[in-house]
């Protein structure tokens, strides 16, 4: 019995002092292994996994935070289509105009997060072939990309994408709703942080 008792008091004793040991060795693991041990916790986890990424993200894959992202969506906004004439790819001066009014700021902010990239998409009326129409919009596209170069943006995070005739922003058959499909469109690239 003595032997017993003695040996459940050493198990004790011994569980205790691992787990002792294995909560002194949990907090120093890298912020990764403090998200990934704290998940199954339930308010811990929160704190540490949003404030983790705000501090990586930024120097490590230089991709902007969600604020950055929402300001730039803001400039995207702004920034209205611009537009060309029948069978054009040359920039009109409304053209410029329109590009020109927040690229500056966007410029900017671009030049510190070089992995977020934007589309610039190209759109024609529904005159001509699709075939046409995709290199017509290929063409308008690469222009407003070229003039968005020669402000200071980088080329690497410009992308060009031609849709033609295939999403129309009016479908009337007259030159005024043909005029409001022959565009270019600024949005940012759907691609994951790093990409």
């Amino acid at each position: 019995m003595l032997i017993v008792a003695v040996a459940a008091i050493s198990m004790v004793a011994g569980a205790c002092a691992k787990k002792k040991v294995a909560s002194a060795s949990t907090p120093p693991p890298a912020p990764e292994a403090k998200a990934a041990t704290n998940s199954t916790s339930s308010s811990t986890p929160t704190r540490t996994a949003s404030s983790t990424p705000a501090r990586d993200a930024t120097p490590g894959q230089r991709y902007p935070d969600a604020r950055t992202r929402a300001r730039i969506d803001e400039l995207l906004g702004k920034i209205e289509d611009a537009y060309f004439d029948y069978d054009k790819s040359t920039l009109r001066p409304d053209a410029l105009k329109a590009l020109e009014s927040d690229s500056a700021e966007l410029r900017d902010i671009l030049k510190d997060y070089p992995n977020y990239k934007l589309t610039i998409e190209g759109h024609c009326d529904e005159r001509g072939s699709a075939e046409y129409n995709v290199a017509l919009g290929d063409k308008r596209a690469e222009s407003a990309r070229d003039y968005l170069v020669q402000v200071g943006i980088p080329s690497v995070q410009l992308h060009v994408v031609s849709y033609g005739k295939e999403h129309p922003v009016c479908s009337d058959h007259d030159e005024n709703c043909w005029q409001k499909n022959r565009r270019i469109h600024i949005v940012a690239a759907a691609s994951a942080p790093g990409k």
